[in-house]
């Protein structure tokens, strides 16, 4: 019904944006990434879901149509609704979670907040044939176990997942170092 929106941003909040349309402000829920590249006066476009319940209509926003289609896709998953596909779409890219899905990784999902194993392993089940047989998609490992851990390690410190990515990038491909070093020097990463 909407399939996208594109007006001056007039009011920014916890989860969403609201963007002036022809005189009309439409209250769009955007995952953080988005939420964090507006400001208040500047033009935003973005691909649209209207999602219509019995008691509510809630339009939910994103920079990309690969984004939109990948929520969309979790709407799909019985047991997902659309706060739980935003937030997941909020704390990982849409690249990392196809390749994560792709490869079954079930822990990795598990790790989202708000994401339990139960749920992680629907989303896989559901998925994956999807995920597989779209364009473009290596199937290559997303983490290794040493990588798992590490994540694992420094969302328990209160990082969140894709910083703990990114902190993960950072770190040299040396097979030799141990979890306490790689720990260090992730550390090291976020000091700065």
């Amino acid at each position: 019904m909407i399939s996208s929106v594109k007006g001056r941003v007039t009011a920014i909040g916890r989860d969403y944006l609201v963007v002036d349309v022809g005189g009309v402000g439409l209250k769009v829920h955007v995952p953080t990434g988005t939420l964090s590249q507006a400001s208040p006066g500047r033009t935003a476009e973005l691909f649209t879901h209207l999602h219509v319940r019995e008691n509510e209509l809630a339009l939910y926003g994103f920079a990309s149509e690969e984004e939109l289609d990948f929520f969309e896709l979790l709407l799909g998953v019985a047991g997902v609704g659309p706060r739980v596909a935003l937030n997941i779409l909020s704390k990982v890219p849409a690249d990392a979670l196809r390749q994560a899905i792709a490869q079954e990784q079930v822990e990795f999902l598990a790790r989202v907040p708000g994401i339990g194993p139960k749920t992680a392993k629907k989303i896989v089940f559901h998925l994956k044939d999807k995920v597989r047989a779209e364009a473009g998609v290596a199937v290559t490992p997303v983490l290794s176990e040493a990588d798992a851990e590490l994540i694992a390690a420094l969302t328990s410190l209160g990082y969140s997942v894709v910083e703990a990515q990114a902190a993960l990038q950072t770190l040299p491909r040396d097979e030799a170092l141990s979890i306490e070093e790689r720990i260090r020097l992730a550390l090291m990463y976020f000091a700065g």
